[in-house]
């Protein structure tokens, strides 16, 4: 039983407990159920998985699967948040939803992270209503991961966030240098704000005023960022407003899928192409794997307390199972205290900027 879990922080990922929302998603509760099992049977130090949900629905899922690994415990919620809910409402008023019941269990201190595929509004509700915003962070921010030719960029704010100051910007900013140094292993994480140039006079009004400030961090600020380099290793965090970040992200996603989908038309329809293909598979299973965005599994939702994964609503069993994986390496680590110092060194580098200004 949920009651019997007790709170361990900084534990070995075996020892961690994480909440998945077994209703989230556009296949829930099956895919979030099997990516539970795979993560429970094939992660190499697999984390105690708790799936949230209607208990019998579950049980139909385990039993087709004809497996219930032992790291694999039920908890029973009546309720379930769709994707077409109004997010804050959703969490408000239906209280045993599972979304809702995932966070209540990570206030409490009972679980160590939360996952969800299932409406994204109301994750971010339930992040900040139920977990709370971490001391000194007004806005939280969704992270992407793309893959890049130096290792990988992290893009923030991938939606939580439509419309921003410049404060939101350069905390994401600061944010993101901890996330990229802890969880990606960039020793030195060089920031950018992502604009239509690299001339200082480029951008808008939003985009200057947080470049301005992110200078006061020193060489590590390279100033703006295009759209390229994303993926060309100029840069490893990257903020931008949740609009343009949704937007970016989804492209993204559209692009490599349309590039994977036309090689294996290809492959099909010209019997020369093939044949080369297959000597050169080796490569292009190498870039199938890094244009794959299930191995990413899903996007850290940094600024509130605890763990909490965003996952794609078409999310397969492969991007649950990864999505788990993130969520216990990210609660194994600990960063709450580096995000929140974080936050209060951006609103204090926006205020010198400002002095400098008016003076």
């Amino acid at each position: 039983m949920v009651s019997q879990i007790k709170s361990l922080r900084h534990p070995s990922l075996s020892a961690l407990r994480i909440a998945v929302d077994a209703m989230g998603g556009d296949s829930a509760p099956a895919t979030v159920v099997e990516g539970a099992v795979r993560a429970a049977e094939q992660l190499p130090a697999p984390p105690h998985i708790v799936l949230v949900g209607q208990g019998h629905r579950i049980e139909v899922e385990l039993a087709k699967l004809g497996r219930h690994p032992a790291l694999i415990e039920l908890h029973h919620a009546s309720e379930v948040v769709e994707m077409g809910d109004h997010p804050s409402q959703a969490i408000r008023q239906r209280k045993d939803s599972s979304l809702r019941v995932c966070f209540d269990l990570l206030e409490a201190g009972k679980v160590d992270a939360v996952v969800s595929a299932g409406n994204s509004g109301a994750m971010l509700a339930g992040a900040t209503l139920i977990a709370g915003r971490l001391p000194g962070v007004d806005r939280p921010a969704i992270g992407a991961v793309f893959p890049s030719l130096s290792g990988r960029t992290l893009m923030l704010d991938a939606g939580a966030n439509a419309e921003c100051k410049p404060l939101h910007l350069v905390q994401f900013a600061l944010m993101g240098e901890v996330y990229a140094r802890r969880m990606l292993g960039t020793e030195k994480p060089r920031i950018g704000v992502l604009s239509n140039g690299e001339e200082e006079s480029k951008g808008t009004d939003l985009t200057r005023a947080a470049a301005a400030a992110l200078r006061g961090i020193g060489e590590e600020f390279i100033g703006y960022a295009e759209g390229k380099d994303l993926f060309n290793g100029a840069v490893d965090v990257a903020v931008c407003d949740g609009f343009v970040g949704n937007l970016i992200l989804k492209t993204a996603e559209g692009v490599a899928s349309a590039i994977v989908s036309t090689l294996r038309q290809t492959m099909q329809e010209d019997l020369l192409a093939s044949a080369g293909m297959l000597l050169a598979r080796r490569a292009l299973r190498r870039f199938r794997e890094a244009m794959d965005w299930e191995t990413v599994g899903g996007a850290p939702l940094l600024g509130c307390r605890g763990v909490s994964i965003v996952a794609h609503g078409r999310s397969g069993p492969k991007a649950i199972m990864n999505a788990i994986r993130v969520a216990a390496e990210a609660a194994a680590v600990g960063m709450d205290a580096e995000l929140s110092a974080a936050a209060k060194a951006g609103r204090e580098l926006l205020g010198t900027a400002k002095k400098a200004v008016e003076g």
